[in-house]
């Protein structure tokens, strides 16, 4: 869901008359932690039914990487749309910790995913998910609200991912709007044929 949040503030930025020419002074404090959080995620989710070992603690290197990627939030939290993402972040962290390291998923909103899917959640096989049930813990917040057509790509979110998506939003619009080197052209006079000045 981040990633579609990401594509489509930068849609409508640029529907706005907006650039990404701030994309080249952006920096971010300990701006290293966020692609590497995010590749060794991604190797977990890819490993974590091959290797037992992995599958067995994926729930808490799903922990570390939340505290860690809050971490990083907290310290740039003065960068626009970025409290609200903490926020969305933190949402999302609290009803995986509070459940043993898994999201809850609800069968009922997973409806809209492929059968298989749905199987494969039943029994476990997505680590990072478990089925909400009467016993899980805040499952409100958990993956509980479906979308399908005429939305473009099937999927469960939670609360916490509207909410960080919407501060994603207001970052890029701030980006691609509202930052200096995305005005540095609008800002500058015009210098007209004559010597003039617009």
């Amino acid at each position: 869901m981040v990633f579609d949040g990401i594509i489509i503030s930068v849609i409508i930025g640029f529907l706005r008359k907006g650039n990404l020419k701030a994309l080249g002074n952006l920096k971010f404090k300990w701006g290293w932690i966020f692609p590497l959080l995010l590749v060794i995620e991604l190797i977990v989710f890819a490993l974590q039914n091959k290797i037992k070992f992995l599958g067995q603690v994926s729930g808490f290197i799903y922990i570390v990487i939340y505290i860690l990627g809050l971490l990083f939030l907290f310290i740039n939290r003065k960068n626009p749309g970025f409290i609200l993402i903490l926020i969305g972040v933190f949402l999302n962290f609290l009803v995986i910790v509070i459940n043993g390291g898994r999201m809850p998923v609800s069968l009922e909103a997973a409806s809209v995913l492929e059968p298989g899917y749905v199987e494969s959640l039943k029994q476990s096989l997505y680590a990072k998910h478990q089925v909400l049930t009467s016993s899980t813990k805040l499952g409100f917040l958990g993956d509980i609200i479906p979308l399908s057509k005429p939305y473009p790509r099937t999927q469960i979110i939670s609360i916490g991912d509207v909410v960080m998506n919407i501060g994603i939003f207001f970052f890029i619009q701030y980006l691609m709007l509202s930052h200096p080197s995305a005005n540095k052209d609008k800002s500058a006079s015009v210098t007209l044929k004559g010597g003039e000045t617009k």
